[in-house]
């Protein structure tokens, strides 16, 4: 199995800034991708970006220009750097462990973090 343990979320003013990080462990031999989705309650969970080992990266249209997603293959962690937040990015936020090719991304069903909360004020 994979252990996935997000951090970083908070509360924020609309326009500021929150840096999440994720970081897995156990069997991700398997998987090349990494992402981060959102949820609202009432909502289906959604893709904000993912990232491929090679370092390859696709965003949802709203975050584009705004959010950042990198990573660290030694330490095996994803971050998600959230720049100019708006306060419809409220949501909370999960990592996944994947595969990412053909610039799409997959997430392994059932492999998913605690989840970090990032609220967004107006």
């Amino acid at each position: 199995q994979v252990q996935l343990v997000e951090s970083g979320g908070g509360l924020v003013q609309a326009g500021g800034s929150l840096r999440l990080s994720c970081t897995a462990s156990g069997n991700t031999f398997d998987y090349n991708g990494m992402g981060w989705y959102r949820q609202i309650p009432g909502n289906e969970r959604e893709l904000v970006a993912a990232i491929s080992s090679a370092g390859s990266s696709k965003y949802a249209e709203s975050v584009k220009g705004r959010f950042t997603i990198s990573r660290d293959n030694a330490k095996e962690t994803v971050y998600l750097q959230m720049n100019s937040l708006k306060p419809w990015d409220t949501a909370v936020y999960y990592c996944s462990v994947g595969h990412y090719y053909n610039d799409d991304y997959y997430p392994t069903a059932g492999y998913w973090g605690q989840g970090t909360l990032v609220t967004v004020s107006s």
